[in-house]
């Protein structure tokens, strides 16, 4: 019997070795082939680990070169005609990055998650034609390792529910065009084998569907669990309950279904559904999306739970989610404290987690060997040690966030704007950039020397300031008005403030893919949080020494810090939430108080963190602003706070955004034209905005004529009073040969457009 099952691996490699080879193909400093070699390599180590580990339920095809919601377009063909004329990894690349002559395909978070997917684009015009190569490819690779995997797929009602129209109608009316190829993709599937388990991603099930969408269920699944009696279809959902959709699945012809117990307890009350259906239940029990230790005696009486309701024999243990959103491995961190290393869990030592807990849940713990007696021992010492650790409490913390008194700023918006504009004096189409400028090897060599204790303090010190001084002078020239940093001695908008946070802790190698072949390394929250000194005013008030121009200063707003962290689980969010909230207001006022007069608190990950299910937004909705607005509460009236937000759904949160109160707002609207925008116009909005007006995410450079035409659409949604113009997020990943062309054409453009006006 099969007992344990992980929806998805991490694909980047242990010591990124994807996201290496990847960025010497672009640059040309290697081949395809390479790409390929490195690409085969891990994943047949990451097939074996699961091997070693005691995995039954293996993955093919969960494995991506860039993303799998592009290489489910791929797959079907949905190909936009711009990109026509290209083939095979061209064509491919082309479709996420971009080319000279084509913006790239628009990029948003997966869910609530900090990865990013390459969103479809459909059109009636679309002739869609199966290529199952890669998954054939993967499958066969496998199998010659003596491993017979699982398939992973992402589902027709998910892919067409994340995909949009080019002409903005209704994606689900694609249906029919597509179900006809993955119809065509399971008879090629069937082939493969004798038997074959194919998991089928359909995590748009955990979101507020409506009538139309859950029609869709039945009809879509009878058809595809028809097409072969050898495909054993198990419909996966995570990050939240799918009841309503498990009401219908259980009625279709498919073998099983996987929910979410973490994160969605609501699945629940489906149990009874799925029981008397006798499919099997793909328990997700072990998380997915945090670092912390199992507590494995906490799992398996949850499983106990569930068992009183499903069979055991038709229960198979799983993790909760794909472990692509946690780190690799614990195997390279050397410099972690031992205690707190001991209370982790990265997506290797999961698989250990998920193969002793099948063990103690289907042979108790009478059947455990001794060295799985020992393993389960130590699983519980160490949660027991966490639990009562003293470095996690601190009094004086909770006493002064418990005490609280000032939870907004003074002044209102239409004062502080008049007051700001008087001192500030910028022109209307103020021209800025978002924080970030590129992170060049001498820097990250500089930090890593540093860190190392391999140069003084001085030295690492001197190059920073040399980086700054550059990017001022650049900016300067350019002609930007409103200068940033650049924050060269930054190596994460996150990890940065965290390391300087009391109750914070860092990996070496906690690397977690974004997009592509962008990771990230989250630090991790494992106790009460406080801030020792400033962190930030040395960096910003030696760069503003440097210019007779504003210099902004740049903070990570308390969400977004939160939100791309791994957060203690004996804690509620909200609570660590405000926790930061008072460390970071106690930031502004240092900078403030250092001549600081613009101050940048970026949310970038403000939408990310929304609940998927509308009746728990409300309650995140009251803790994030709460937090920001406590944040931000220690600035004067005088004192111009900025904020910036990522790949947003602006319609439904406006007025949430309304509430946060701040002073400027800059968006990413670049690659989905103005059409965010609109709804800023249609409520009213009355603080500033700073809409992206070309996609850093892409290597290309953006002609001036281009920009104005941006600025232009722009312009006929918002007045030129209330806009400014910045590149639609930070340029870290990107070059300098990039960056300094596409600013140039920026500021070029704005020119332009202002001579045109006759500001």
């Amino acid at each position: 019997m099969q007992k344990n099952y992980i929806i998805g691996f991490p694909r980047i490699g242990e010591q990124r070795e994807l996201k290496r080879v990847l960025e010497s193909f672009w640059a040309k400093n290697c081949s395809f082939k390479d790409v390929v070699r490195v690409a085969s390599e891990l994943k047949e180590r990451h097939w074996n680990y699961q091997r070693e580990a005691g995995i039954d339920f293996i993955s093919s095809n969960d494995f991506s070169l860039y993303d799998n919601m592009l290489d489910t377009a791929f797959m079907l063909g949905a190909i936009p005609k711009r990109f026509s004329e290209l083939k095979g990894e061209e064509l491919y690349f082309a479709m996420a990055r971009g080319t000279k002559s084509s913006v790239a395909m628009e990029m948003t978070k997966w869910f609530n998650t900090n990865y990013h997917y390459i969103v479809p684009e459909l059109s009636t015009d679309d002739e869609y034609k199966l290529d199952a190569s890669k998954i054939i490819d993967e499958y066969k690779q496998a199998k010659k390792l003596g491993i017979k995997t699982k398939i992973n797929i992402i589902g027709p009602i998910t892919f067409l529910g994340l995909s949009k129209r080019v002409d903005t109608k209704d994606s689900y009316e694609f249906l029919s065009k597509i179900l006809p190829i993955y119809r065509e993709l399971l008879q090629v599937i069937s082939k493969l084998d004798e038997r074959i388990t194919l998991q089928i991603d359909e995590p748009i099930f955990a979101k507020d569907n409506d009538v139309k969408v859950l029609s869709l269920i039945k009809p879509t699944y009878d058809a595809l669990a028809n097409v072969s009696k050898n495909i054993n279809i198990v419909v996966t959902t995570y990050f939240e309950h799918s009841n309503e959709a498990t009401k219908v699945l259980v009625n279709t012809p498919i073998w099983g279904i996987g929910l979410d117990f973490l994160y969605g307890d609501a699945n629940f009350e489906s149990l009874s559904l799925i029981s008397k259906s006798s499919k099997k239940l793909v328990a997700g029990v072990v998380d997915g999306r945090n670092i912390w230790k199992n507590d494995i005696v906490k799992t398996d009486a949850l499983l106990q739970k569930i068992s009183k309701e499903v069979a055991k024999e038709d229960i198979i243990i799983s993790t909760s989610c794909s472990l692509l959103h946690t780190p690799f491995t614990l195997e390279y961190e050397e410099k972690l404290d031992a205690k707190i290393k001991n209370w982790l869990s990265f997506a290797k030592e999961k698989l250990d987690e998920v193969s002793l807990i099948s063990k103690l849940f289907f042979s108790s713990k009478n059947g455990l060997n001794e060295e799985e007696l020992s393993l389960l021992n130590a699983n519980i010492k160490a949660n027991e040690d966490r639990k009562t650790s003293t470095i996690i409490h601190d009094e004086a913390v909770t006493k002064r966030v418990s005490k609280i008194e000032k939870f907004q700023r003074d002044g209102s918006y239409e004062k502080r704007i008049k007051l700001q504009k008087e001192l500030l004096g910028y022109k209307d189409l103020a021209i800025t950039t978002i924080g970030s400028f590129p992170q060049t090897t001498e820097l990250r060599e500089a930090r890593a020397k540093f860190k190392n204790s391999d140069i003084t303090k001085e030295a690492y010190e001197s190059v920073m300031k040399s980086y700054i001084d550059e990017c001022i002078t650049f900016q300067e020239e350019c002609g930007i008005e409103v200068l940033v940093h650049g924050e060269p001695e930054r190596n994460d908008m996150v990890e940065y403030f965290g390391e300087q946070l009391k109750g914070y802790g860092f990996s070496q190698n906690g690397w977690v893919q974004s997009y592509g072949s962008r990771c990230v390394k989250p630090p991790f929250i494992y106790g009460d949080i406080s801030r020792p000194k400033p962190m930030t005013v040395d960096w910003i008030t030696y760069a503003q020494s440097k210019t007779n121009k504003i210099m902004k200063g740049m903070l990570t707003g308390p969400v977004t810090i939160l939100n791309w962290s791994f957060v203690r689980d004996d804690k509620p969010r909200n609570e660590v939430s405000k926790q930061i909230a008072v460390a970071l207001s106690d930031e502004i006022d240092d900078l403030q108080k250092a001549g600081i007069k613009i101050i940048q608190v970026d949310e970038a990950a403000f939408k990310e963190g929304y609940p998927l299910r509308e009746k728990k937004i409300k309650i995140y909705e009251e803790w994030a602003v709460r937090d920001f607005k406590i944040a931000v509460s220690s600035s004067k009236e005088e004192t111009q706070i900025h904020t910036h937000m990522c790949y947003s759904e602006f319609n439904d949160i406006i007025k949430t955004i309304e509430a946060m109160d701040a002073d400027v707002i800059s968006i990413e609207t670049a690659r989905s034209g103005n059409e965010l925008l609109k709804v800023f116009k249609e409520v009213g909005y009355k603080q500033e905005v700073g809409p992206g007006v070309y996609d850093i995410h892409s290597p290309r450079v953006p002609s001036v004529e281009e920009i104005v035409k941006q600025i232009k659409l722009l312009l006929e949604v918002l007045p030129k009073e209330q806009l400014w113009i910045n590149p639609d997020c930070g340029l870290k990943t990107r070059k300098y040969e990039e960056v300094k062309p596409s600013l140039i054409n920026m500021v070029k453009a704005v020119h332009l457009v202002r001579d045109e006006l006759n500001i």
